[in-house]
């Protein structure tokens, strides 16, 4: 049923990754046509006041809230987003869902895979509410395009992955603890960016199936505490004590496909020079395909197209032919180009639209899709514990 009243949003969390939610449902009806259901930009929950008002006043909510609670009981929000620390996703999704209300959850879905089935049953138990977990890259115009050679069979047959998620957030080791250095192994760099490149080799892969080979080091030991509340991965002042870091800095594996192709994954936290680099190969039989998310708008192809004497790779610039640019961008034209921001307000849309009884397709990506990521993440750590192979249910 199509919904015609506004819907009420609210994010919790007004770090880096909540601000980006709250542009998203600020620009999410610029995109995919006139269509967009009406929408109200209701509340800002953080227990820093600070960073709540600054974004409640930077993109234009009604006001602010200092805790998750007062979210789950108005009266006036339809749907929310969840984007603070993961050990805290549970119990929030949890009382949105019994207070009526959508929810989009950040990756990783939960800290652990019970945590994430608890989430998927209380989904199941209100399967009139739109559940989602924020995989942003799903939403990359480059990786959908990829993705859509390989369905094609434009590469042929898929042999082989090669993907990096590599970040200097963590790379100083005079950079302040956080809630993201503590937690078990495998809550580290793993849970932060590798769930989002385990996403996205799937999304073009298929499913992981096996996994060997882990190592999750932590080569910072400690880190210092913090004087005053720091805005994402900023830098802030520190006090002379040090607190022990307990995860993963660093996260490599090997995997093996359900279609028998073979991936080698390499993620850091620690990886000096690289702010925010994914970058990724898929070879195939009689082609092949790479992205690289500092040139976001484009990505490179080569297949046995062209007559040898000119065949070779190419740099295909994303446009109108490919997935959400025509669509998605008020000028769609190959060059033009886009940034990462678009990726959440195209998320944000498909999410409203799900709610609006829209189903423009690819639906979000969904609660069950986040237990799937986690169960390829414990894998990870088993194959880290054991030294030994994990296989994977498909």
């Amino acid at each position: 049923m199509t919904r015609t009243a506004p819907i009420g949003v609210a994010v919790i969390g007004a770090g880096m990754a909540g601000r980006s939610h709250a542009h998203a449902y600020r620009t999410a009806q610029t995109v995919f046509g006139s269509d967009a259901p009406d929408t109200r930009l209701v509340a800002v929950a953080d227990v820093n006041e600070t960073f709540a008002r600054h974004t409640q006043e930077r993109y234009g909510f009604e006001r602010t809230e200092t805790s998750w609670e007062a979210v789950a009981e108005a009266d006036d929000i339809d749907a929310v987003s969840i984007v603070v620390a993961n050990g805290l996703h549970r119990e929030i999704a949890e009382a949105l869902l019994a207070s009526g209300k959508h929810v989009l959850c950040e990756k990783p879905l939960a800290s652990s895979v019970a945590d994430a089935k608890a989430m998927v049953d209380a989904a199941e138990r209100a399967p009139e509410l739109v559940t989602a977990t924020g995989f942003s890259y799903r939403r990359a115009p480059a990786i959908a395009a990829i993705a859509e050679q390989i369905r094609s069979g434009a590469i042929g047959e898929l042999l082989s992955f090669n993907g990096r998620y590599w970040c200097d957030y963590g790379a100083n080791p005079d950079s302040p603890t956080s809630w993201r250095y503590t937690g078990p192994v495998g809550s580290g760099a793993l849970a932060d960016i590798g769930s989002h490149l385990i996403d996205t080799a799937e999304q073009l892969c298929g499913p992981i199936v096996r996994v060997t080979g882990a190592l999750l080091p932590t080569v910072i030991k400690d880190r210092p505490v913090p004087l005053g509340a720091a805005l994402g991965h900023a830098a802030t002042a520190v006090s002379d004590v040090r607190e022990p870091v307990t995860n993963d800095d660093l996260a490599t594996f090997v995997v093996e496909f359900g279609n028998g192709g073979a991936g080698t994954f390499s993620i850091s936290r620690v990886a000096v020079g690289h702010a925010n680099t994914l970058g990724l190969e898929v070879f195939g039989t009689t082609g092949a395909a790479s992205f690289d998310l500092s040139a976001n708008a484009e990505f490179g192809f080569v297949d046995n197209g062209p007559e040898p004497a000119t065949n070779g790779w190419r740099r295909v610039l994303v446009g109108p032919d490919h997935p959400y640019v025509a669509a998605g961008q008020s000028m769609p034209f190959a060059g033009v180009g886009h940034g990462g921001q678009d990726f959440f307000t195209y998320q944000a849309r498909a999410f409203l639209d799900e709610i609006a009884g829209l189903s423009r397709l690819p639906r979000p990506a969904t609660f069950a899709d986040g237990l799937r990521n986690l169960v390829v993440e414990e894998a990870v750590i088993r194959s880290c514990q054991s030294g030994e192979s994990v296989e994977i249910s498909a």
